[in-house]
């Protein structure tokens, strides 16, 4: 069972189980005060030395099973946008940013917030330059983004196991943005959902209602609805698969210098082969620059309003 301790201010460790009787354990070191631009996550392996939660936690839980791990950037029903810093040192997650200040996503009714855990899949990159050839778009510069559809409402920065159901192709502004669907494999139900179908037959509405969150979650912004790839149908286990394994070749390529990634920052603490390669003094040093972790800020109060929007 995966669980999550609570170890001094600010720092948090997570175990889950991978397979029989396998156990992985992360943790996370918060610093900066929550809702405030100083604020980041750090992650820490288990010998407690900190890595990148892009770059040097593995793709696969277990591959001969195709369960994956997910880093969880947004627990659901939170409003707060994190994600995971694909521009810093080490990647920690951090709120995004617009115009100097921090975003939150709005409750566009029906919806509170996200509708699943939020998060992604390390070691992937949607690269930028490639143009795929089922959406006609090229990628958006990030990993494999993730919603994780389980019972459990999830903790920010904890690395959960997935199972891999189906995927949706969000067209956004332009890029390819995929979004996999996938359980967690410790849900009470994880054994029933097989593929996406599945979905579909235990969750009724909820496919529906993530194409309906995406399509509209910027209005509140003043941007346009979101458009979708394959009239907004969902793919399923297989292509999502597909999906995965090859944003994984495109990330191979990005952190072995084979792909120029632009602003992508690639340092590692763990991939001895790569150029990006750094130890742990200098990974220290990353961290140690920020400020000690304390009290969160106050959530702006129109953060929890609820906004209406006709359907277009």
């Amino acid at each position: 069972m995966s669980g999550r301790r609570r170890e001094a201010p600010g720092l948090f460790s997570f175990s889950a189980a991978v397979g029989a009787g396998i156990m992985a354990s992360y943790g996370v070191e918060e610093r900066g005060c929550p809702h405030s631009l100083e604020f980041r996550v750090f992650f820490k392996d288990d010998k407690g030395e900190y890595i990148s939660p892009l770059h040097d936690i593995p793709m696969y839980a277990d591959a001969h099973k195709d369960v994956f791990n997910m880093v969880v950037e947004v627990p659901r029903w939170t409003n707060a946008k994190m994600e995971i810093g694909t521009k810093d040192p080490l990647n920690p997650i951090k709120q995004d940013v617009k115009k100097g200040k921090l975003r939150y996503v709005a409750n566009v009714f029906p919806y509170k917030g996200y509708i699943w855990n939020y998060g992604a899949i390390p070691q992937t990159w949607e690269d930028p330059d490639h143009r795929d050839e089922n959406t006609g778009c090229c990628g958006d510069n990030d990993p494999v983004d993730v919603c994780e559809i389980g019972s459990k409402v999830c903790s920010r920065g904890e690395v959960i196991q997935v199972k891999v159901l189906g995927t949706l192709a969000l067209i956004d502004e332009g890029e390819t943005d995929w979004k996999v669907i996938a359980i967690n494999i410790e849900d009470p139900d994880a054994a029933s959902y097989k593929n996406i179908d599945d979905v579909r037959r235990l969750k009724p509405g909820y496919l529906e209602a993530t194409v309906d969150w995406f399509r509209r979650y910027k209005v509140p912004d003043g941007k346009p609805e979101n458009k979708f790839a394959f009239n907004g149908e969902f793919k399923d286990k297989n292509f999502a698969l597909d999906v995965i394994k090859t944003t994984h070749e495109f990330w191979k390529a990005l952190i072995y210098k084979k792909k120029e990634g632009g602003e992508m920052n690639c340092t590692n603490a763990t991939l001895s082969d790569s150029p990006f390669h750094l130890n742990q003094a200098a990974a220290k040093a990353i961290v140690d620059a920020l400020p000690d972790c304390g009290p969160a800020n106050p959530i702006p109060a129109d953060v929890d309003k609820w906004f209406y929007y006709e359907k277009q």
